[in-house]
């Protein structure tokens, strides 16, 4: 259930899981309101603030800034609702399935709404419980209500040990259902929602300790989205080296920044990634951060690798047709946000023993003189040679450089992110990443991570036997190999640019990247990967 408080409306939200009798909730209100009337109350106060007010139309930074603290409930007399909801609920046929949710008028409760809405049998209570605080931010948003509170129905039958992941999870939810990129319209409304109440769930320092990670992590989604919504004409790979920038200064007591030119990328011989940056006149920016801990001995190196195609046409092999999506191929460098998002989270919690790398080879894949030619012949960092039979399989070739960079950091473990193929959209559909990895132990840990986040993974097979697809006459390799099995085949493309002794995954998150219903970034991936690094830490 979620209370929420305007000026002069209010609106309650009871929320609940399924049932085939929609009295079954309300039974619960005597004891839900007595958990209201007397029990503790965490709050969350928090802001969305541009921290870069000069550009506030490019990267404005929003962030989530949650302020902890204790505040004491009003009281609700309890014995009134009972009736009133059992009712209420049957007649409008409420069984609490996900998604559904119904407002109703009742006066004299000290709300003049009350909302039930349903939490469904999720197979994941993250998922089901960060749409609880969505929904309680949309509720929030058409009331211009600004406080909330929130509790359950079912509060009580949550194991004690499970409390504080379900408060943050909630508290997730609101925070980045709160959230609204506004930057490029010529009106925005500011957030009327100011703070959100978690009743039932207890307090203390560690549910404060959840709550606070929370906040961090969903500062890191919120600039994913930013950079994945921004448009190519604003987040050129200059400025997107320029947000990697601004990440190692803001957190400079544990991040290191450097950014390499063109010509420091032919110092290193990195033909592959130049050969797709040829034909733009942005030029490229070859991005690395450097996590450090702040004390304490390094005891585990890893490297995160993002795609950074901040435009793709498709080069020659331009996109065309309906379907080729070239509209929206802004997003093209949705695995670099993640990258950086997780940056920007990792930045603020800091975790011990471990060092991390952030890579992202930032680039336009356009069309000129200048530009790669179907045909071409690229040599990679590592000295393997690439004939170029299709531009637009580009992603692979800018990754190819910044996989052998990666490896050449002593790393041990490296996870890389990328808008890579139409095939794995066509094999998983819109909301499911498809990941490939040699390495079980890779796959357990990044599946535990995916599992605390709720990012939906799929493990896809690295079969050998595809690689013949990709054998070139007058090169080490082709960088297409047809249309069957092409997420496949572009995994096995990378495998050629990593150490055998480097445990790596390729996670290709070309459907999850982007919502198509909302027509806005997901911030994907950066949840699982702040998740899999401290995993990693001690």
């Amino acid at each position: 259930m979620a209370v929420i408080r305007a000026a002069s409306t209010s609106l309650t939200l009871l929320a609940s899981t399924s049932s085939s009798s929609p009295s079954r909730y309300c039974h619960c209100c005597p004891s839900l309101f007595t958990k209201f009337r007397f029990g503790s109350i965490l709050n969350i106060s928090f802001a969305f603030t541009p921290l870069s007010s000069r550009r506030p139309r490019r990267m404005a930074h929003s962030t989530a800034r949650a302020t902890l603290g204790l505040t004491q409930p009003n009281k609700i007399d309890p014995p009134k609702l009972g009736g009133l909801l059992s009712e209420a609920s049957s007649e409008e046929d409420f069984t609490g399935k996900a998604g559904q949710s119904t407002v109703l008028r009742l006066p004299g409760l000290g709300s003049k709404r009350v909302g039930l809405i349903g939490l469904g049998a999720a197979s994941s209570a993250t998922v089901a419980y960060c749409n609880l605080g969505e929904a309680a931010a949309a509720a929030a948003k058409s009331t211009q209500a600004s406080n909330v509170a929130i509790t359950l129905a079912s509060a009580e039958r949550i194991p004690a040990e499970s409390k504080p992941v379900t408060a943050s999870a909630i508290a997730t939810g609101a925070i980045l259902g709160t959230f609204d990129d506004s930057r490029f319209k010529s009106e925005s409304k500011k957030p009327a929602l100011k703070s959100v109440d978690i009743i039932g769930l207890g307090s203390g320092p560690e549910i404060e300790k959840k709550l606070k990670h929370a906040d961090h992590v969903c500062s890191g989604i919120i600039l994913g989205k930013e950079l994945v919504n921004a448009p190519a004409n604003v987040l050129t790979p200059g400025v997107l080296a320029e947000e990697a920038s601004r990440i190692a200064s803001e957190y400079s007591d544990v991040f290191t920044a450097k950014i390499l030119d063109v010509e420091q990328c032919k110092e290193l011989k990195m033909g592959s990634y130049l050969g797709v940056a040829a034909a733009s006149t942005n030029p490229p920016h070859f991005i690395h951060l450097c996590y450090k801990p702040p004390n304490g001995k390094v005891k585990t190196k890893l490297a995160l690798v993002g795609k950074g195609l901040t435009f793709d046409s498709g080069g020659y092999n331009i996109k065309t047709g309906a379907g080729c999506l070239i509209e929206l191929m802004k997003f093209d460098m949705g695995g670099s946000a993640a990258v950086l998002g997780a940056a920007k989270a990792l930045g603020q919690i800091k975790p011990a023993g471990v060092e991390v790398h952030f890579i992202v080879a930032a680039c336009e894949n356009m069309i000129s003189g200048t530009g790669m030619r179907p045909g071409d012949i690229l040599t990679a960092s590592n000295g393997k040679t690439i004939e170029v039979t299709n531009t637009d399989a580009e992603g692979r070739l800018t990754l190819a450089d910044a996989l052998v960079y990666a490896c050449n950091q002593g790393v041990e473990k490296i996870v890389d992110l990328a808008t890579l193929t139409g095939a794995c959209i066509v094999a998983l559909g819109p909301s499911i990443a498809g990941i490939f990895t040699p390495s079980d132990d890779l796959a357990k840990e990044v599946f535990g991570a995916s599992e605390a986040s709720g990012e939906k993974l799929w493990r896809m097979p690295l079969e050998e036997s595809y690689w013949e697809s990709m054998k070139s006459g007058v090169a080490d390799m082709v960088n297409s190999g047809g249309r069957q099995g092409g997420a496949i085949i572009a995994a096995l493309f990378l495998k050629q640019f990593v150490d055998e002794k480097v445990q790596w995954m390729h996670i290709d998150m070309a459907g999850p990247v982007w919502n198509d219903k909302k027509k806005n970034a997901t911030g994907f991936g950066i949840s699982t990967l702040v998740e899999w690094v401290l995993k990693n830490s001690s």
